[in-house]
């Protein structure tokens, strides 16, 4: 039956009761006065799941002004969902329980926001069905919703889930957020312990070990296999990750003013600064070799170190690749994701535009458009990676011919960095033959990204500021270029002041002692004046030749 066909009405209703404590009804002496009883009201509602009819009544009321104002309001919420079913039982269904309740009638506007956004009418909504609803609406990337929904299963649910969305409190959030804290020093503790007790299950010294160790060998390891194994342990970046995907989810619900208050934004998780890049000098390469402790999260090659894996991935069909991401800062998803139709290599500037990339969700390789907007730019290129990407077109070209006229099958997908076959390279074969080269190289270690990273530095050591690393990298503010490379800037920046110090030659003599007759130089045109134009003269060859004491004739 449409909603406002349904039947309401407000009449008087006799409340007096007999000796036996029973309502007298009909029997009541009273009832042919027009004021005796109270007003109530009647309201047909939409029948139940099993088609039953269903009636709102409520009676009390001391003005019939005050009984019809409540009906025209039932009548209002009635209204709401129009000529559908489904919408018109969960109508039904809030005012039933209402008038189960005895609970206040809610204002139309609020039924109505409820109505709209399709959550429960009654408010009980729990913050689990909200985290769901609110990702079956999300429209970001496949791996961005990959890293919400992780944070959603693990940490979110288990903790936060089974409370109401309305009555989600700060004091909610923070005891989440110490519990995943605690268990992470739970995790590095028990991860601690394993290794200490490999150690003990281990023979170390040479040749087998004698009866009384192997023995003892035996008990530590069946006391190293009772162990959890080694899990990965939560850190303060995490934390804040988890965080923000809370806050989001919280922010939608406010937009839907189906709450006031962002309880995620109120919780104190402590510092999470990004890490620093840190330059593999001398010292800590040796550091490195003795105890196998890498100093930051973001290790950077210096120049010379990136030469040489260079030359070691030559011998690669990927080169091109780690040429261009190393001079260039490309991600890993833009670079395998890169197209020859977006590569303009005979132009002046020659460039490429960062338009698609291939990202990994889960397994699977997609192509979808660069995360940010700062991101999908041009990027230009120098003349020796104009000259390399050509040299790998010219290999790519032969090698499809060569398949065609094996009779193989060659996918035409136009990518400039493919597979054999020319398909879709995935982005894990890259890591995977970018750490047999680095090892192969006998470099300090660093991770793919890392090589994005050490662009920043070449910036730094071509004469660049900070400003340039960010047009380099592509990145949205100069603030994030600042908080990850300041530090490795600021190396550079000694390097570059000490070389630039050891520059200028200065005859070696004590203070007090005047200069021998032919250690005075003859006026005119210093013997650098006299080099050819193209000539190089390197710190060291300055040196070599003011260090000795003597002037050249």
């Amino acid at each position: 039956m449409p909603s406002a066909r349904r039947a309401g009405s407000v009449y008087r209703r006799c409340e007096c009761r007999g000796p036996d404590g029973k309502l007298l009804g009909n029997k009541c002496p009273q009832l042919k006065k027009k004021s005796h009883g109270s007003v109530a009201l009647r309201q047909e509602l939409p029948p139940d799941a099993d088609g039953k009819r269903r009636t709102f009544r409520r009676t009390g009321y001391k003005q019939v002004t005050e009984a019809q104002g409540d009906l025209s309001r039932l009548q209002a919420i009635l209204e709401l969902p129009g000529d559908e079913p489904s919408e018109q039982q969960r109508v039904g269904d809030l005012l039933a329980d209402i008038s189960r309740r005895r609970a206040d009638i809610p204002q139309v506007s609020e039924v109505q926001r409820r109505l709209g956004v399709g959550v429960p009418l009654d408010g009980k909504m729990t913050v689990a069905a909200w985290l769901d609803r609110w990702m079956a609406a999300k429209k970001t990337r496949a791996t961005t919703n990959n890293g919400y929904k992780s944070h959603i299963r693990v940490h979110l649910k288990p903790h936060l889930g089974h409370l109401r969305l309305d009555r989600l409190t700060v004091g909610h959030v923070q005891a989440m957020f110490d519990a995943i804290a605690d268990e992470s020093d739970v995790i590095r503790a028990e991860n601690k312990a394993r290794k200490e007790q490999e150690a003990r299950a281990k023979w170390t010294k040479p040749g087998r070990p004698p009866a009384s160790e192997r023995e003892r060998l035996a008990a530590e390891r069946a006391k190293l296999a009772a162990m959890k194994p080694y899990r990965k342990a939560n850190t303060a970046a995490t934390r804040h990750a988890i965080r923000r995907t809370l806050r989001a989810a919280l922010n939608k619900a406010i937009g839907q003013q189906l709450i006031t208050f962002n309880a995620a934004s109120h919780v104190e998780l402590g510092p999470s600064a990004r890490p620093k890049g840190l330059l593999w000098t001398a010292e800590r390469v040796a550091r490195w070799r003795a105890t196998g402790e890498i100093p930051s999260p973001v290790m950077v090659w210096t120049p010379e170190q990136l030469g040489r894996f260079l030359d070691e991935a030559e011998s690669s069909r990927l080169y091109a690749f780690y040429h261009l991401v190393a001079h260039h800062g490309l991600r890993r998803g833009e670079g395998v994701g890169a197209d020859w139709t977006n590569a303009h290599l005979d132009i002046v500037p020659p460039r490429i535009d960062v338009l698609t990339e291939l990202v990994v969700d889960v397994w699977d390789v997609i192509e979808t458009a660069p995360k940010t907007d700062s991101s999908a730019s041009s990027v230009m290129l120098d003349r020796e990676t104009v000259e390399v990407l050509k040299r790998h077109r010219a290999d790519q070209d032969a090698a499809r011919a060569a398949r065609l006229k094996a009779g193989k099958t060659w996918a035409d997908t136009g990518k400039i960095f493919t597979n054999e076959d020319g398909s879709w390279l995935h982005p894990d074969d890259v890591s995977k033959e970018f750490k047999r080269l680095v090892e192969a190289a006998d470099l300090p270690p660093i991770n793919l990204r890392d090589l994005r990273h050490g662009a920043a530095a070449l910036v730094k050591a071509g004469g660049g500021d900070i400003h340039d690393a960010k047009k380099k990298l592509r990145h949205s503010t100069v603030v994030l270029t600042s908080n990850t490379y300041m530090e490795l800037f600021e190396e550079y920046e000694q390097d570059l002041t000490e070389r630039a110090a050891a520059a200028v030659p200065r005859a070696r003599r004590a203070r007090d002692s005047a200069p021998a007759p032919d250690e005075v130089p003859e006026q005119g045109p210093s013997a650098a004046a006299l080099q050819p134009a193209d000539a190089v003269m390197d710190a060291s060859t300055v040196r070599a030749s003011t260090d000795n004491g003597a002037s050249s004739t």
